[in-house]
C-alpha cells in the first residue's frame, strides 16, 4: 500500500460525500428526494445512466471473465448492451408519461390497484438487493488491495458511504455521482487501452515455470526438478488429471500438474494453492494468509503466432492487430483452472496452468458449450434472455426516466447512455485481454483484472483506476437505494398502507428505508465473498426480467391485461426466478452441499420464470375480465 492511492482514494470519497450535502438543501420534497425535480438535462442523464449502469459487474467482472474465458465473458457485454434496445424502443417514453416517482406508478397507472403497488414494491426491493450483493462483493475486492483492509472492512466502508449519500440528497446527489464517475470511468479506462496497444504483445513475464522432471517416477520419495531435489509428499488426481505435492530443502510444501511432453518425457507444471485448514485458519502457497494474502499474478501468451520468448514481442500495435495476434492460429494462450478437494480435514483448492489455442481463446465454448450438453445450453439461453429482457425492468433503471422533464428528454438521454455504455463495453475486451496477456491475472479473483492492469503500468493509473472503480460501486448502490426507498416509502407506505403522509414525512421515510436496505446489502456483500460480480449480476437481471418486464409489456400494448393478472405475473416471476437459483448447483456450493445433488441442474432461470410470469398474466387476465376496472391514479390525475 503506498500513500497516492489512499490520497485518490479519500479525495473520491469527499467529493462524493460534498455533493451529497451541497444538494441537501434542494431535496427536502418528495419529487426533489425521489425524482431529482425532475429537472436533470437529457445529456446529463445519458451519462448517469452509463454510470449507474457500468456498475462493478460491467468494469470488474467482465474484464474478469475476457481475461479468463475470452469471447464467452465478452458474451455478457454484449448481452448488457443488447438490453438497451428494448429499453429505448419500448419503455423509455411510456415510463416518462406515466410514471411520477417509481416503476409501479407507470405499472399502475391504469388500475390504481393497492395489489399492484404491492407487488411492485416488493419486487423492487428483491431486485435490488440482489444488484447490490455483487456491488458490495466488488467493493470489498477493491478496497483490500487499495487501502489493505479486509473484505468486510471494505464492504462496511461503502456502506456508510452510500446510505449517507442517499440519506442527504437522494436522487440529485446520486445522479451528479453517476455522471461525475460514468465519464471518468470512460475516459480513464480509453487510457488504460491505449496503453495496453502501446505496450503491445509478448509472451513476457512467463506466469507459469514448466520444468522437466529428470526424474520420471515420481511414485518415489525422492524427485529431482532441474537441479533441485524435493521430497515426494503425495499425489491427487482429478478428471485425469496428476498433481504432486513436494516439499523442498526447507520443508516449504509446493504443488505441481504432471504432464508428459510432446516427446514423452515428463515435466512438471508448477501450480499454486490456496488452502483452509481443520482449525480454520487459511494458507496460500504454503504460507499463512496474513502474511501472504495474494496469490501470484500469472496468465499470458505462451506464444505470438508461432514465436515465443523475447523474438515474439510484437511491440506497439494497432486496436485490430492486437485483436489478431491473440486469435492467431498458432498463437497458444495460458488458461488457469481450478480443482478442490478435502483431506485430513483440510479444505485444499488447487490452480493450475492449460494451455490452450489463441484462436479457441476468441471464440465460442470455453464457458457456453457450442456443443456442449443440454443443461449447457439452456444456462446459455437463459443468461441472454435475462440480459436482453432484464435492463428494461430494473428499477434502479427506470426510475431515472423520472428525472428529466419530459418523454422527449427520456428518449434522448437513451440515445446517450447506449453510446456512452457501448463505447464502454468495447473498451472491456481490451482491458480483459490486456490483463491476460500481462501476466496480471490474480487466478483466486478474477474481479482484480483491470486494477492489476491498470498497475502494471505504474501506481498512478493503479490509484486512479480503482478509486473510480470505487466510486463506480457508490453510484450504482446508491441508485439501488433510492430506488428501494421509493418502493417502501411512496409505494408500499403511501399507495399501500394508505399512510398519508407530508411530502417531509415520505423523504424520511425514504431515509430510514436506505439505512436498513444499506445494512442488509452489506451483510449480504460479506456473505457472498469470492463469487464473480458479473455472474451475480445475471441473477438479478434474471430476477428483474422476470418479475417486471412482463408486466410492463402487457399494460402497454396488452388492452385485456387486469390488475389481478399484473399481481399474478409479478409474483409468479419473483418465486419462479428465486426458486430456480435458490436450489441450482451454484447455491449448493455455497450452502457446502453437492452440487449433483441440487434439484435443478441449471443455474440461469430466464428461459423458465420469463414465459412462466407472461403465461401468468394472460391466463389471470382472460380470467379476471369481468373484473377489469381501469381508473387512473389519482397521483396521476393531480
Amino acid at each position: 500500500m503506498s500513500a497516492l492511492p489512499v490520497i485518490l482514494f479519500l479525495f473520491f470519497v469527499g467529493l462524493v460525500l460534498g455533493l451529497s450535502f451541497f444538494f441537501a438543501g434542494k431535496a427536502k420534497s418528495a419529487s426533489g428526494y425521489f425524482a431529482a425535480g425532475g429537472n436533470i438535462h437529457w445529456a446529463v442523464n445519458g451519462i448517469a445512466f452509463a454510470g449507474d449502469y457500468l456498475s462493478a459487474a460491467s468494469f470488474l467482472g467482465i474484464c474478469g471473465m475476457i481475461a479468463t474465458l475470452g469471447y464467452d465473458g465478452f458474451l455478457y457485454s454484449i448481452g448488457y448492451l443488447a438490453g438497451w434496445v428494448v429499453a429505448l424502443f419500448v419503455v423509455s417514453e411510456p415510463m416518462k408519461r406515466l410514471g411520477k416517482y417509481t416503476f409501479a406508478d407507470a405499472l399502475d397507472a391504469k388500475f390504481n390497484s393497492r395489489g399492484i403497488r404491492l407487488a411492485a414494491s416488493i419486487s423492487t426491493l428483491v431486485v435490488s438487493l440482489f444488484y447490490l450483493i455483487p456491488q458490495m462483493v466488488g467493493a470489498g475486492v477493491l478496497v483490500t488491495p487499495l487501502l489493505g483492509l479486509s473484505h468486510a472492512t471494505g464492504v462496511i466502508m461503502v456502506g456508510a458511504i452510500v446510505i449517507t449519500i442517499v440519506a442527504t440528497a437522494g436522487m440529485t446527489s446520486t445522479t451528479y455521482v453517476q455522471f461525475l464517475k460514468g465519464g471518468l470511468l470512460i475516459v480513464f479506462s480509453t487510457i488504460l487501452v491505449a496503453a495496453v496497444c502501446v505496450r503491445g504483445l509478448s509472451t513476457m513475464p512467463n506466469g507459469s515455470h514448466e520444468f522437466q522432471a529428470l526424474s520420471v517416477e515420481i511414485s518415489g520419495e525422492k524427485v529431482v526438478v532441474q537441479d533441485n531435489v524435493y521430497e515426494y509428499l503425495e499425489q491427487y488426481e482429478s478428471k485425469g488429471k496428476v498433481f504432486v505435492s513436494l516439499a523442498d530443502a526447507n520443508e516449504k510444501t509446493s504443488w505441481w500438474k504432471l504432464e508428459t511432453n510432446e516427446s514423452g518425457e515428463a515435466i512438471l507444471l508448477e501450480s499454486q494453492y490456496a488452502s483452509t485448514k481443520a482449525d480454520g485458519s487459511e494458507w496460500i502457497n504454503g504460507a499463512p494468509a496474513s502474511e501472504e494474502n495474494q496469490l501470484l499474478q500469472v496468465g499470458n501468451l505462451s506464444q505470438i503466432a508461432g514465436k515465443s520468448g523475447p523474438e515474439a514481442d510484437s511491440g506497439s500495435v494497432g486496436v485490430f492487430k492486437f485483436l489478431s495476434l491473440i486469435s492467431d492460429k498458432d498463437s497458444t494462450v495460458q488458461l488457469w483452472k481450478k480443482t478442490s478437494f478435502e483431506k485430513n480435514g483440510e479444505s485444499l483448492t488447487l490452480y493450475y496452468p492449460e494451455q490452450i489455442s489463441g484462436n479457441l481463446f476468441m471464440r465460442p465454448g470455453l464457458k457456453f458449450k457450442v456443443e456442449g450438453s443440454f443443461i449447457d445450453r439452456v444456462d446459455f439461453i437463459s443468461l441472454m434472455l435475462a440480459l436482453f429482457f432484464g435492463t428494461a425492468a430494473l428499477p434502479h433503471v427506470l426510475i431515472r426516466y423520472y428525472t428529466v422533464p419530459d418523454a422527449a428528454s427520456a428518449r434522448k438521454s437513451t440515445i446517450v447512455a447506449i453510446a456512452a455504455i457501448g463505447f464502454f463495453y468495447i473498451l472491456t475486451l481490451y482491458m480483459g485481454l490486456g490483463a491476460m496477456v500481462n501476466g496480471v491475472l490474480n487466478p483466486v479473483d478474477g474481479n482484480m483484472s483491470a486494477p492489476l492492469l491498470a498497475k502494471s503500468f505504474g501506481v498512478f493509473l493503479f490509484a486512479v483506476i480503482s478509486a473510480i472503480a470505487f466510486a463506480t460501486v457508490l453510484g450504482t448502490v446508491s441508485g439501488l437505494i433510492v430506488a428501494a426507498s421509493g418502493a417502501v416509502a411512496h409505494d408500499f407506505m403511501d399507495m399501500f398502507l394508505k399512510i398519508k403522509m407530508t411530502d417531509n414525512q415520505k423523504v424520511l421515510a425514504g431515509k430510514i428505508t436506505a439505512v436498513v436496505v444499506g445494512i442488509l446489502a452489506i451483510i449480504l456483500g460479506i456473505i457472498f465473498e469470492g463469487m464473480n460480480v458479473s455472474f451475480l449480476v445475471g441473477w438479478a437481471f434474471a430476477v428483474a426480467a422476470s418479475a417486471n418486464l412482463p408486466a410492463i409489456m402487457m399494460v402497454l400494448f396488452w388492452d385485456k391485461t387486469t390488475s389481478q393478472g399484473v399481481v399474478a405475473s409479478v409474483f409468479i416471476g419473483i418465486v419462479a426466478a428465486l426458486g430456480i437459483i435458490l436450489l441450482s448447483p451454484d447455491m449448493y456450493v455455497r450452502y457446502g452441499l453437492d452440487p449433483a445433488s441440487a434439484p435443478f441442474s441449471f443455474s440461469q432461470p430466464g428461459l423458465f420464470s420469463i414465459p412462466i410470469s407472461f403465461i401468468t398474466l394472460i391466463v389471470v387476465s382472460l380470467m379476471t375480465q369481468k373484473m377489469k376496472k381501469e381508473v387512473v391514479a389519482p397521483e396521476l390525475a393531480a
